[in-house]
């Protein structure tokens, strides 16, 4: 029973050892406080926040480079808790006759390979399960995406997922994006990397 307890304490210390020299690995990172921030907010020093982590957190910002990030333009929704990336800001600020719309899609809504920042899509409106007769809508015919996380397949478990993007569309046509993202009847269509956008962060309405 003596030789139990000196290996139950051994073990004990052990792992007490271990949990301490993964707390000292542990690094202070940016994370959103306490309010969600729509796409396109201009970044204030009291909309970040401290948050520490451990293990793997590459691509994240680290929390002694928050002050690059004041003044900066998120491309996505953010929600308080949240750790950032570096894509998730940008420099240049929505351009004139622009608007940005964030759309969450499901398998079927996108292609399978993935859609980054920069890309081209097709905007397209498709009719719900219910609406008989009804016929697909473009609704934009060329977007920029400013902001991507997720697939719409894991990697790997090849398991279905959610894609979030946000797409830079004509102010004008940015309700009836959101309402159709909001519907679950919105479907991107990948274009070629050299197709000119409607509205470009760069020259704005075209």
């Amino acid at each position: 029973m003596a030789a139990l307890a000196v290996i139950l304490i051994l073990l004990g210390a052990a792992g007490s050892a271990l949990i301490a020299l993964r707390s000292g690995d542990r690094q202070d990172f940016v994370a959103i406080s306490d309010e969600a921030i729509a796409p396109g907010h201009k970044i204030e020093k009291k909309d970040l926040a401290r948050g520490d982590l451990a293990g793997a957190t590459g691509g994240l910002v680290l929390w002694s480079e928050a002050e690059k990030l004041v003044d900066q333009y998120t491309t996505s929704w953010l929600y308080p808790g949240q750790f950032v990336t570096k894509e998730n800001f940008t420099s240049q600020p929505i351009p004139p006759g622009g608007a940005l719309v964030g759309v969450s899609l499901e398998s079927g809504r996108a292609p399978s390979e993935p859609i980054m920042p920069g890309d081209i899509v097709r905007v397209i409106r498709v009719p719900a399960a219910n609406q008989d007769g009804a016929v697909p809508a473009v609704l934009v015919g060329a977007a920029e995406v400013t902001g991507s996380a997720g697939a719409i397949t894991d990697s790997k478990t090849s398991a279905n997922t959610t894609l979030n993007v946000t797409v830079l569309v004509p102010t004008e046509r940015s309700t009836a994006v959101a309402a159709a993202a909001a519907a679950k009847t919105l479907v991107l269509v990948k274009l070629s990397g050299g197709t000119k956008p409607e509205i470009s962060r760069s020259t704005g309405g075209n």
